[in-house]
């Protein structure tokens, strides 16, 4: 797509504008723009999906290249992306699978540009069967493979 710098500012523009940010675009081969975006401190209505489907349509021309638009939110369940995610759900609970493909359900406790600090229980070594202990980690980005936040109702 020839505008999608137009298109990426404009996304982003709504987003700060109205207390979004924007977690991912990707463009199709075929003009296929799809535009996940979240919110820091509430949930994402379908009136910010229309208004920013709005807004984006009236700084793109269709006149000039042919393309089709959906903007969603990330979803409850969907991994985290960017760093604004993450910071979202620190104190809450997540599911982590790490590089090497474990997996871990820990809290998470911070995060920041060089990565997150969870917390979790694991057996511990040489105190019998049910025996834990809490572990508190840093983890690089790098380290983690996917991460998404554990849904409890």
């Amino acid at each position: 797509m020839k505008q999608a710098e137009i298109l990426k500012t404009a996304a982003g523009e709504y987003a700060d504008a109205n207390g979004l940010f924007v977690v991912s675009i990707e463009i199709s081969r075929d003009n296929d723009i799809d535009i996940t975006i979240d919110a820091d401190s509430r949930d994402i209505t379908l009136d910010d999906c229309v208004g920013m489907t709005d807004y984006i349509q009236e700084r793109v021309s269709r006149d000039e290249e042919d393309y089709s638009l959906t903007i969603g939110s990330a979803g409850l369940t969907s991994p985290f992306k960017v760093l604004r995610q993450w910071k979202k759900a620190v104190g809450s609970e997540i599911q982590l699978t790490r590089a090497t493909g474990e997996r871990v359900k820990a809290l998470l406790l911070d995060a920041d540009e060089s990565g997150v600090e969870i917390s979790y229980q694991k057996k511990a070594e040489g105190k019998g069967a049910k025996a834990k202990e809490t572990v508190t980690e840093k983890l690089a980005f790098t380290d983690i493979k996917t991460a998404k936040p554990i849904i409890k109702f």
